[in-house]
C-alpha cells in the first residue's frame, strides 16, 4: 500500500516536470509591452471578421462583387506573358497543397526537436491547421462557384472558390512563424525583413491564384481577413500562456 502511495506522487511528478518542460515558454514582459500584445490581437480579431463577414455576406449577394472582380480578372488577363505565367505557377505549387503541408511539418518537427520545449512549434502547427479546417468548412458553406474554366492556365479545379486556402496556409504559416521566432527576439530590424518576406509571400501567393484564374478576387480578400483573426487569436493565447510581467505576484497558467 505504502509503495503504491510512494510511486504515484513520483509518477505524477515526473509528468509535470515533462510537460513543463514541453510546454512552460514563460517569457519576462513589461505591462507595457502585454498591453500593446492584447491590443493587437483585438485589433487583428475585429478588424478581420468585420472584413470576413462583410465579403461573406456580398458574395451572398446577386451580382454583388462583380464589377471589382471581373476588373481586376480582366487586368490579369491583360498583362499574362510566359515569364509572369511560369512564376505564378512556382508560386502556386510551392505554397499549394501538397508542398506546403511538407514545409510546415518539416519546421514545425524540427523546432520542436532542437527547442527547449514544443510550445511555439505546437501553436505555429495548431495555427496553421486551424485555418486548413475552417477554410474547408467555409467553402463548402458558402459554395461559390470558381472563375470560368477557359481562364485558368494550369488545369481545371472544380472545388469552390471561398476563401483561398493557398493564401491562408501562407499567410497563416508564415506570419504566424515570425510572430513566435520575433516575440522573443529583441531584434527589431531582422523583424521587420521577416515580416516583410512574409507579406511578399502571402501578395505573391494571392496574385498568383488570380493570376492563374483559380479565383476572384474576393476570395483573396477573404481569407487574408480570415488570417487576421487566427493570427490575433494565435497572439492572444501565446500571451495569456506565456507573457509574465516582471515582478507581478504568481505566474503564467501552465
Amino acid at each position: 500500500m505504502s509503495s503504491r502511495s510512494t510511486e504515484s506522487p513520483s509518477r505524477d511528478t515526473r509528468r509535470a516536470r515533462l510537460y513543463t518542460r514541453l510546454f512552460n515558454d514563460e517569457r519576462i514582459v513589461s505591462a507595457a509591452t502585454k498591453v500593446k500584445l492584447y491590443v493587437v490581437a483585438g485589433i487583428l480579431i475585429v478588424l478581420g471578421l468585420v472584413s470576413l463577414l462583410t465579403l461573406w455576406w456580398s458574395v451572398l449577394q446577386p451580382d454583388a462583387l462583380t464589377a471589382m472582380d471581373t476588373a481586376v480578372q480582366a487586368w490579369l488577363e491583360q498583362n499574362q506573358s510566359e515569364s509572369l505565367t511560369l512564376l505564378m505557377i512556382i508560386f502556386t505549387e510551392i505554397f499549394g497543397p501538397i508542398a506546403l503541408p511538407i514545409i510546415v511539418l518539416a519546421v514545425t518537427v524540427t523546432w520542436g526537436v532542437r527547442s527547449k520545449n514544443s510550445w511555439r512549434p505546437f501553436l505555429l502547427a495548431a495555427g496553421t491547421l486551424s485555418g486548413v479546417i475552417i477554410v474547408q468548412v467555409i467553402t463548402r458553406v458558402v459554395g461559390r462557384s470558381r472563375p470560368p474554366e477557359d481562364l485558368m492556365l494550369y488545369g481545371i479545379d472544380g472545388t469552390f472558390s471561398f476563401p483561398s486556402g493557398h493564401v491562408l496556409g501562407v499567410a497563416d504559416f508564415f506570419l504566424i512563424l515570425t510572430f513566435l521566432v520575433f516575440s522573443r527576439r529583441s531584434n527589431p530590424g531582422w523583424a521587420a525583413v521577416s515580416y516583410i518576406v512574409a507579406v511578399v509571400f502571402v501578395i505573391g501567393t494571392a496574385l498568383s491564384r488570380l493570376y492563374l484564374g483559380y479565383h476572384w478576387a474576393s476570395d483573396v480578400l477573404a481569407s487574408m481577413a480570415l488570417a487576421m483573426v487566427i493570427i490575433g487569436t494565435v497572439i492572444a493565447v501565446d500571451t495569456y500562456r506565456t507573457a509574465r510581467v516582471a515582478g507581478a505576484h504568481g505566474s503564467v497558467p501552465l
